[in-house]
């Protein structure tokens, strides 16, 4: 079965007055949403099963080949602590270009849905609070409230570094609770 896709790279050079606002593609999981920069977003894709590695991590699903590149795939669900649920025909893999370094990987996080796209200024991000050292916050880039609800935006770079991938549980309580 052919899984959809949706390439969403834009062709350099392409460039308007509104791109003067940074874009985040939203998506849901546990009922909250999240954001990550559109730019780092190479596409989307319906869930297909992963090949697993042996002695991964529970939250590394496995691997698929996108048009000959081998593509790790999170389960972020699993990294933030959340429970783990079935995958249905809404959970996607958004596939992301990560920089680590003087290098950039490929890496897929599997969410529970895709939500929406959103210009924001950067007037429009609040800071992440201060938690102490109970919760690593580095890659939360900052907090948004959108249309009643808060949107916590990731810094994929700092989140997918998968050599020091942090522990997030226990993320989702700290940062809903102050919202």
């Amino acid at each position: 079965m052919q899984t959809p896709s949706f390439d969403l790279r834009q062709p350099h050079g392409e460039h308007t007055a509104a791109s003067a606002a940074s874009q985040y593609l939203t998506f849901i999981m546990n009922k909250e949403e999240y954001g990550v920069d559109i730019l780092c977003v190479q596409e989307i894709r319906g869930w297909e099963t992963a090949t697993p590695l042996p002695n991964a991590p529970k939250h590394i699903k496995g691997v698929i080949n996108l048009r000959g590149t081998i593509v790790p795939i999170i389960d972020l669900r699993q990294c933030f602590g959340l429970p783990a649920i079935d995958y249905t025909p809404i959970t996607v893999v958004i596939v992301l270009k990560v920089q680590q370094a003087s290098t950039s990987r490929i890496i897929g996080i599997v969410v529970d849905a895709v939500s929406d796209v959103y210009s924001l200024s950067a007037a429009d991000l609040r800071q992440a609070p201060d938690l102490g050292h109970a919760v690593d916050m580095h890659f939360v880039k900052g907090l948004v409230s959108i249309e009643n609800k808060m949107v916590i935006l990731l810094n994929i770079d700092q989140l997918l570094n998968i050599d020091e991938m942090p522990n997030l549980s226990g993320l989702h309580e700290k940062l809903i609770g102050i919202g």
